[in-house]
């Protein structure tokens, strides 16, 4: 075991500076421009009961089914700042972006069928919106994609629509969910792009963007 977890832990760290380039130059396009993405990799040194762990040299280390190694992402947004993990530095805008970063340089050895993006377009760009959806339609041949998102320039990606509604009703606040036809979906994509009073030119624009390959 101690010589398979061996070979395990200088296969990552041998990939962890391509793959953390390969993240960057996604953040990059999907509007994080300065990222320092970095995987860190460490063990645990065993004490106690049990018989899950490996000797390396004269020390035990605790076995995990995928190895010995704890393997955190680390990254800094912006110029300047220390590095930390993820969950201490991104906000929910860009954790979104990094995931979906992640996910597309990984998508082919990834088994996960469904992701779901959560207003991935929180403080986007409409060009890099642009960018946002078509990354998520790549990954989308691999993986079945939910998306949640108020920016047209995302929803014309998708192979099917819904719109999500709250009304009220008995004293209560219930959510409707709706597959749009074809004329429905242009409808909502104006409105995205207008607000709710659709305009001719909005309806001509949301025809427009679906039409993009």
């Amino acid at each position: 075991l101690a010589k398979i977890t061996k070979i395990i832990s200088e296969n990552r760290t041998k990939i962890t500076g391509k793959i953390s380039g390969e993240i960057e130059k996604q953040l990059s396009q999907l509007g994080i421009a300065n990222a320092d993405f970095q995987v860190k990799i460490t063990k645990q040194e065993f004490s106690g009961n049990g018989n899950d762990f490996v000797i390396e040299g004269e020390k035990k280390y605790r076995l995990f089914p995928n190895g010995t190694d704890l393997v955190e992402f680390l990254i800094s947004t912006n110029i300047g700042e220390d590095i930390k993990p993820i969950a201490k530095v991104a906000s929910g805008g860009e954790i979104s972006r990094v995931m979906l970063a992640m996910k597309t340089v990984l998508a082919r050895k990834d088994k996960l069928p469904l992701l779901i993006f959560d207003e991935i377009d929180t403080g986007v760009s409409g060009r890099i919106a642009s960018k946002v959806g078509k990354a998520m339609k790549i990954l989308s041949v691999h993986h079945q994609i939910i998306a949640i998102t108020h920016l047209p320039q995302i929803a014309r990606f998708a192979d099917y629509h819904f719109v999500v509604e709250k009304l009220s009703a008995h004293g209560r606040v219930l959510s409707k969910i709706k597959q749009l036809d074809d004329k429905e979906k242009i409808e909502e994509i104006a409105k995205l792009i207008s607000g709710d009073t659709v305009t001719t030119a909005s309806l001509e624009s949301a025809k427009e963007l679906l039409l993009k390959e």
